[in-house]
């Protein structure tokens, strides 16, 4: 393969915002019909350097080749005309309008002047097709679940004659079967000749799937190397510049049931819709409540309903031993409850807004229009839960939309914590962050339970679920099916819980 000229290289890249070098002298190659991981901490300048080959970036020094020919991009749409498609973590699609007009946006087949739409569905079925979909092209993609929208993305990024595929963190809102049909297309695509380029903080998968890999640390590059012949060990300390051993996560200890408490927080046959059905729950303060369950199994519904975000359709919910009927989320709020949404970019950080101006946003909001926190305070309060959650680099007044995904996560619970609450419920607050900052986040929640909070926390990986809670919630077809203590169970025991009995049997 060394012999063989790239499909893609970048010499000596180099990106700076201002005085920040966000990748310095990066040299990077994807060849044709292989899988290529790119790796490292958030921060290490991954996006940076996705954003450079796809035209988002300009490069300050440096050269990108394509087929053998220095290119320029000057915008994603020259990268896309080139055959360079990306397909992002946080799905870049319109929900609004069909499945086929997003798959065929920006280039609809037409006739007579006007959009040909039996044609377009037809290509968009056939597209679909190959990935194993089954649905309805005419159907409104927002009807759809995070996984499929995510693959109806893959869809648009594969309908072009495509030569790279750059995957940014793929598979996080994907289930284990959507995770195997993702990869076999992508092997599929590689047999014809396409370099994809794998972004994912999940190890197995970039071992399972990828020829190659190139490790970033500081914006530098650290290495390359056939994964076949680096240790996942040594790719760890590669990706960190520091052992694995200082990684580990504190496994919450069991609360001792002699001395039961009330929760602050209850629910007692809460419904809505289909999406969760019958759930009951109990948050005790100063513990973590994990909540296991595979994609659909009602995980972001039972967050959602409890914290106000969605309205209950059955069932009561207890604040403090008070009922709360026709709960919503500022009600929720002003009792001590926040909520922490799945999906970051939607519901979570606003990125064009500063650092200072996140943290303080819900606080603001609490105080009311009327109320306006006095300038030096906003900073004084925000600076301090920078340095209290390590949020990097520590500049209140840099757009948070430029921090990497773990620091992200953290200004989003600085926003929260700013807050004061009682009960804390996070959604997949680890999905698409680094092995480093995903230790640093889970001990955080720990500490937060230590230091009184009752904390819910949400997660696809039943081995995080089980090191963070204290007890584990099971959900199956959006019912709840036990809730023990972690000390009980094991990942495969856990699994067995969470699978229905023929995923099993299969």
């Amino acid at each position: 393969m060394e012999d063989r000229r790239p499909l893609l290289e970048l010499t000596g890249a180099t990106v700076r915002f201002g005085a920040d070098t966000a990748i310095d002298a990066v040299d990077f190659r994807l060849f044709p019909g292989e899988v290529h991981s790119l790796m490292g901490e958030n921060g290490a300048g991954k996006s940076t350097l996705i954003k450079a080959i796809t035209g988002a970036l300009p490069l300050d020094e440096g050269v990108l080749t394509l087929d053998g020919e220095r290119v320029h991009f000057s915008s994603p749409q020259d990268a896309q005309r080139a055959g360079i498609s990306t397909v992002y973590q946080e799905i870049d699609l319109l929900p609004n309008v069909s499945v086929a007009e997003n798959i065929a946006l920006g280039r609809e087949p037409r006739r007579l002047g006007v959009i040909d739409w039996r044609t377009m569905r037809a290509d968009a079925r056939a597209v679909l097709a190959d990935l194993g979909l089954d649905i309805d092209p005419a159907s409104l993609l927002g009807t759809h679940s995070l996984a499929v929208q995510q693959l109806v993305a893959i869809a648009r990024a594969i309908s072009t004659d495509v030569k790279v595929l750059v995957l940014d963190e793929p598979t996080s809102s994907l289930d284990v079967d959507e995770v195997a049909e993702l990869f076999r297309v992508v092997r599929d695509l590689t047999r014809r000749g396409v370099a994809v380029l794998f972004v994912s903080h999940f190890i197995d998968q970039v071992y399972e799937l990828c020829d190659r890999v190139t490790v970033l640390r500081d914006g530098r590059l650290v290495g390359e190397y056939l994964t076949k012949e680096l240790l996942r060990i040594e790719l760890v300390q590669a990706m960190l510049g520091r052992t694995a051993a200082s990684l580990d996560a504190k496994t919450r200890a069991e609360v001792d049931p002699s001395t039961p408490r009330e929760p602050y927080l209850s629910a007692r046959g809460v419904a809505v819709g289909t999406g969760i059905r019958d759930a009951d729950v109990d948050m005790i303060e100063g513990e973590v409540l994990g909540v296991a369950g595979l994609l659909g199994s009602g995980r972001t519904e039972l967050a959602r309903a409890i914290t106000g975000a969605d309205r209950v359709s059955a069932g009561i919910i207890r604040i403090a031993g008070r009922e709360q009927p026709g709960m919503h989320p500022r009600r929720a709020m002003t009792l001590g409850v926040v909520y922490s949404s799945e999906n970051r970019r939607t519901e979570g950080i606003i990125a064009d807004l500063s650092v200072l101006d996140n943290i303080t946003l819900a606080l603001q909001a609490e105080e009311g229009v009327f109320r306006r926190i006095r300038p030096e305070r906003r900073r004084e309060l925000a600076m301090s839960w920078v340095e209290a959650l390590d949020i990097r680099p520590p500049d209140l007044d840099r757009p948070a939309g430029t921090l990497s995904g773990g620091n992200q996560q953290k200004l989003l619970l600085a926003r929260l914590l700013a807050l004061s609450p009682r009960v804390l419920v996070l959604d997949e607050p680890t999905r698409g962050i680094d092995v480093g900052a995903k230790v640093e986040v889970q001990n955080l929640v720990g500490e937060l339970a230590d230091n009184g909070l009752s904390v819910m926390f949400i997660s696809a990986e039943l081995e995080e679920v089980l090191r963070v809670g204290n007890r584990v919630t099971i959900l199956r077809d959006g019912r709840i099916v036990d809730t023990l203590p972690s000390s009980m169970l094991t990942v495969d025991t856990l699994l067995a819980l969470v699978a229905r009995p023929e995923e099993i049997d299969g």
